[in-house]
């Protein structure tokens, strides 16, 4: 797994930096999401590069069971430090437990985890809440205590329909589990989302369509596909250096992609994230909040968080109305439950290092993330540089020529989707 950036150091409270307080005493009224990081998992599949830990790999000091506690210990810092900075939220908009597999722990423990939560800054009514899980890793009656205390989405990784790509990529549940696991959480009153993984070593692009067929006979309203990406130091990583697999090329990939969003919009799913489809009103709202640049703090080992500075959102830094102070800061935890838990049951801040971003940065990712979303991105954020580069995008068939007319955004189209990563790059420079 990657290592975690230096940065530079945390205070021992986490203290948040003085320019980050409001001018105004008053409650924050930006957006503001929870993450809960679980780093738990049965197995490490072969293409994770994810800050997760099997049993056999976390050794003493390191307690599961245990785990809740530690996390409302950073819950208690976060209500503190947040309002010592004046920037405690007027409610939670959204919480998402990740992992790892949060569902390795009880139930009973991941409600308790988000009634700390609800107790530090209080919940918005239309909170939404959702957990990540494997088919392996609920029942009915796990998902109806979760249902209980609040929770309101599961998000099922799923991968593939077919048992031979499930054996490449090293999952664990049976595939004929999904119309199982989908209806008792929906018979639990929450919303699901199931994931997919295309692009694995061995899968053919009728495997592809099972799989995206399979998962929407079950019926659910959001569907995430991602391309299997193989990270550097990751098992899959060092089989495929090997010869022992082999990669698809980006013209499968692509076909894949496109396959994809054939099928889901065929059955009324409309892409709102280059990786996302749902129907209208069942999107995930936390993951746009990242989309859209609003401000969450992470719980648990390597978790990120992010404060913006107070005021309107910055454009570039060459822009002669910006100001010559930092747009946001973030930062990330120690990486291992051990040191993690050490670190909270001393009463001291579990970050590692944090980062103050410039109005250059902040800008970048704000067109690397908007852009990505089917809203698009207002033109008038863009440098004057950016804004001549859209004409060129438009005549490449990469952003939709009518959006940048009225009203005025960068709106991908498909082609533009499988190529985002170029059109960020025409558009910042």
């Amino acid at each position: 797994m990657p290592a975690l950036p230096p940065g530079i150091p945390v205070p021992d409270d986490g203290g948040l930096p003085a320019w980050v307080r409001p001018t105004a005493p008053a409650s924050d009224t930006r957006p503001f999401g929870v993450y809960v990081h679980v780093p738990f998992c049965t197995v490490r599949c072969g293409y994770c590069d994810f800050n997760t830990y099997t049993a056999s790999e976390l050794g003493g000091g390191a307690n599961q069971a245990a785990y809740a506690t530690t996390a409302l210990r950073e819950v208690t810092l976060a209500r503190q430090v947040l309002s010592d900075a004046g920037r405690s939220p007027a409610a939670v908009g959204t919480v998402f437990f990740g992992g790892g597999t949060p569902t390795m722990l009880p139930a009973t423990d991941l409600a308790r985890v988000l009634t700390g939560i609800k107790d530090a800054w209080g919940l918005s009514d239309d909170v939404e809440v959702t957990t990540e899980a494997n088919p392996d890793s609920v029942t009915p009656q796990s998902l109806r205590v979760l249902a209980d205390a609040g929770f309101t989405r599961v998000s099922f990784g799923m991968q593939s329909a077919m048992p031979h790509v499930l054996a490449t990529l090293e999952r664990t549940h049976d595939p004929a589990r999904i119309p199982d696991v989908v209806r008792w959480a929906r018979d639990a009153g929450l919303d699901v989302s199931l994931d997919l993984i295309y692009g694995t070593p061995g899968e053919s692009l009728d495997d592809w369509r099972t799989s995206v067929e399979t998962a929407l006979d079950t019926g659910v309203d959001h569907v995430s596909a991602y391309a299997l990406v193989v990270e550097p130091g990751t098992k899959m990583a060092a089989q495929v250096r090997r010869g022992e697999i082999t990669l698809p090329d980006e013209d499968d990939q692509a076909a894949k992609y496109e396959l994809a969003d054939d099928l889901l919009t065929a059955a009324g799913l409309s892409w709102y994230e280059v990786s996302n489809w749902s129907r209208p009103g069942h999107e995930c709202r936390h993951n746009v909040g990242y989309w859209r640049g609003d401000d969450w703090w992470g719980i648990g080992p390597g978790a990120h968080s992010y404060v913006s500075a107070p005021g309107p959102a910055p454009g570039p830094a060459s822009e002669p109305t910006a100001e010559a102070r930092p747009a946001g800061v973030r930062w990330w935890n120690v990486k291992h439950p051990r040191a993690y838990a050490t670190r909270l049951e001393a009463g001291h801040s579990p970050g590692a290092g944090r980062e103050l971003l410039t109005l250059d940065e902040a800008h970048l990712e704000r067109v690397m993330l908007g852009v990505r979303l089917r809203e698009g991105l207002d033109l008038g954020v863009l440098s004057p540089a950016g804004r001549t580069a859209v004409a060129g995008l438009v005549a490449r068939g990469l952003l939709d020529g009518r959006a940048a007319l009225a009203p005025a955004r960068a709106v991908l189209t498909r082609r533009g989707r499988l190529l985002a990563d170029a059109v960020v790059r025409d558009l910042t420079t």
